[in-house]
């Protein structure tokens, strides 16, 4: 399957030099981990899971040669099962908490093992869902990332008609546009969104930017309920001189980049990454797998108070990465208009500057990792819509607190997980479906 969004195939790309970080189990590899697992009754694995998948009974029905069934029952759970069975972080999830850890035993690899059964699915083309009796009630959907999707399709499960808009021309977020291509390359992805869209009755616009290409009060005039799904803004800068210089970039922006299209890194010899969380991993991984030969990670703070995983920065460490950790870009250096180093200063404890520490690190591309903008605001004309520090604030069912208004993802949770985003959006579906059928509805009020 290919949607006319997806990106351009393979050579095109240059995130097709990544292999797999963790290849994929054969038939056998598969069925020897499935009969590992103890089938817990009260399983830590479910409750660590953000979408509550049954995780003994998938991988139960793998150790019967039922991968149908065991598919089936991580959709049930998740419609976005085969990209998390890739992205998710199960080192701090299911597989961090398998009881196996508590009996200095190796956990189940679960991660594995649902890729296993999600990968047979889409390659076997089976289905499991189709779109409930239409109920008259139409959703619109703002963004086209993961927590639509999973809305928009649990959504059409119970009958209600699905429009999503999205202002850019490729759909599905993060997972097409942002994801590691060592964990998941962008026409992996595509083929994902082009899976959902299967169900059929969910009509995709893209090109269009709620409050300038439709207005808000048009959006409540053409659906009953509204879901607030898009994403993170803009990577965040530094602010500090020099800032403007070639060679000078956001690491989203340049990650999409290279997992959509070619990249020219003009014998870049040394780059340095600004940041300590999970995006300026990736970057500093993604940059080594493109052959820059000298990578370093800038970071504030200490290593043990980085906000990315270490089992992720301990994989970029084997792969050469360096670090300068309590460490403050000040500035940079320029050469005949690009970047040429990076002035920084050296930090104490509490993260104050160190008297006579400023030192400048060479370097020819400089990616800031620093955290993204919060897109909030973009409702702050929206009544009754709540904002606290540039993100939507929501209940436990993704209600904004504004009637018909819900929300789910990365611009209601501050940016966590493609786990976190399928499970907000679910929850957030269902509490729209028991809104209409009470009686409600945007349209004509």
């Amino acid at each position: 399957m290919k949607s006319p969004t997806s990106p351009a195939p393979g050579a095109e790309r240059a995130e097709g030099v990544f292999d797999d970080f963790k290849p994929a189990y054969t038939d056998s590899q598969a069925l020897t981990e499935a009969n590992r697992c103890l089938y817990c009754s009260d399983a830590p694995c479910i409750q660590a899971c953000p979408t509550g998948i049954n995780i003994p009974e998938f991988i139960r029905k793998i150790s019967t040669g039922n991968v149908r069934g065991s598919a089936g029952t991580i959709f049930e759970s998740n419609i976005l099962g085969m990209s998390c069975a890739r992205v998710c972080p199960v080192e701090v999830l299911c597989v961090g908490d398998c009881v196996y850890n508590e009996m200095g035993v190796p956990p189940i690899q679960i991660g594995k093992l649902q890729r296993y059964a999600t990968d047979h699915a889409f390659e076997a083309g089976w289905t499991y869902f189709e779109a409930g009796a239409d109920t008259g009630k139409s959703v619109g959907l703002i963004g086209a990332g993961p927590a639509s999707l999973a809305a928009a399709h649990m959504l059409r499960r119970l009958g209600h008609a699905c429009t999503i808009y999205e202002k850019r021309p490729v759909i599905g977020g993060l997972n097409v546009t942002g994801v590691a291509p060592y964990k998941m390359k962008a026409d992996r992805g595509a083929e994902e969104v082009d899976w959902i869209l299967g169900i059929g009755g969910i009509d995709v616009q893209t090109g269009v930017e709620i409050g300038a290409d439709v207005s808000f009060t048009d959006l409540e005039a053409r659906h009953d309920a509204i879901f607030v799904g898009f994403g993170l803004g803009p990577d965040s800068r530094l602010a500090v001189a020099g800032e403007e210089l070639a060679g000078v970039a956001g690491a989203v922006d340049f990650i999409e980049a290279f997992k959509l299209g070619p990249v020219d890194l003009g014998g870049v010899q040394h780059a340095v990454v600004v940041g300590g969380g999970n995006t300026a991993i990736d970057a500093v991984r993604e940059l080594i797998g493109l052959g820059v030969p000298e990578v370093t990670m800038v970071y504030r703070g200490a290593e043990a108070g980085m906000s990315g995983y270490l089992h992720e920065w301990k994989a970029a460490r084997i792969e050469a990465a360096s670090a300068r950790w309590r460490t403050q870009p000040v500035g940079f250096v320029a050469a005949d208009g690009r970047v040429a180093g990076l002035r920084c200063v050296k930090l104490d404890e509490k993260k104050q500057p160190i008297a006579g520490s400023e030192h400048e690190i060479p370097c020819d591309l400089v990616l800031l990792a620093i955290g993204q903008s919060k897109l909030g605001a973009l409702l702050a004309d929206v009544d009754g819509v709540r904002l606290e520090r540039g993100r939507l604030v929501v209940d436990a069912d993704g209600e904004t607190g504004r009637p018909g208004w819900y929300a789910g993802g990365d611009c209601a949770n501050g940016g966590k997980e493609v786990v976190n985003a399928a499970a907000e959006g679910q929850r957030a579906a269902l509490a729209i479906d028991a809104w209409l059928k009470a009686g409600h509805g945007l349209r004509g009020q």
